[in-house]
């Protein structure tokens, strides 16, 4: 098996912010993969997934959304955007950078936590013909595991506001171990998880424009039974907003990986490999034929 051929660049949103991306191919890729990340998860977190899909004939690209990681402005304090950014400004161009680099190629998309979230933020969402969400579900902490409930909560009313006061950003490590999370992350994040509504019931005014439903790509969600955010009754909840999209959810067992555990962020690390096969094989199957 030849190793794959590894391409780290920048490109550009529209609005001119600079972007981290990865590209991570086979030799004569066959398919051409985006992956969006979810909160505070730098695109090296999943290079074994990329590696692993590119072995099998993708071209996989992994970027850092603005403010994570190598899309980290020098002063992470100083930093205005809000979370939505993301979906509007960096997925897009994120998609726009893997066409030109797989030119001809079909595009699938993997998205994980808020990488399925913001798709309907996108405009270009149209050039993507299959979406595989992995632990995707509402954000909100009331329908969360309940021994979840209380880190949560923590989080969002002592480590979270502490940690502005202090740094002016959300410093990673200890209770957030993800990476370092901008002011305007953090806040609008809060607002959606601390309403039921999480922020569905912001896209009829405050999130426009939007494009959920005009989303008809087929979407199959992967959720995990020790995961105590995707839930058999959060990721329903989150996929309403895909009205006109097919979409189904599978959920999934570490014993059916023989892995002790997965969570929410145990679908992208070392043991998972059949599971990553499993999503391939749907992402690249063929489409069942429209009927004339």
């Amino acid at each position: 098996m030849s190793d794959p051929v590894i391409r780290d660049f920048i490109a550009e949103a529209s609005d001119g912010y600079p972007l981290s991306l990865r590209l991570t191919s086979a030799a004569a890729p066959t398919v051409a993969v985006l992956v969006s990340s979810g909160t505070g998860f730098p695109k090296g977190f999943y290079d074994r997934f990329a590696r692993h899909l590119a072995a099998r004939g993708a071209a996989v690209l992994t970027y850092d959304f603005r403010g994570i990681a190598g899309s980290r402005p020098e002063n992470l304090a100083a930093m205005q955007m809000d979370y939505p950014d993301w979906g509007r400004l960096d997925m897009p161009a994120a998609l726009d950078a893997l066409v030109a680099a797989a030119p001809g190629l079909p595009v699938v998309h993997v998205g994980h936590s808020v990488g399925g979230h913001f798709l309907g933020f996108m405009p270009n969402h149209h050039r993507i013909e299959r979406h595989a969400f992995v632990s995707v579900g509402s954000g909100f902490w009331g329908r969360h595991h309940r021994s979840y409930n209380p880190l949560e909560l923590f989080f969002w009313f002592g480590f979270g506001p502490w940690s502005l006061r202090r740094h002016g950003y959300i410093r990673g490590g200890g209770l957030w171990a993800g990476t370092d999370l901008p002011r305007g992350v953090w806040e609008t994040w809060r607002r959606w998880c601390l309403k039921e509504a999480y922020f569905l019931d912001e896209l009829k005014d405050r999130l426009q424009p939007h494009h959920f439903e005009a989303v008809t790509a087929p979407i199959r969600s992967w959720i995990f039974t020790d995961d105590p955010i995707a839930t058999p009754v959060t990721s329903p909840i989150l996929l309403q907003i895909y009205s006109n999209a097919p979409r189904e959810v599978v959920v999934r067992a570490p014993a059916d990986y023989a892995v002790p555990r997965i969570g929410h962020e145990g679908a992208f690390r070392k043991g998972m490999e059949g599971l990553w096969d499993e999503m391939f094989d749907w992402l690249v199957e063929p489409s069942p034929a429209v009927p004339s």
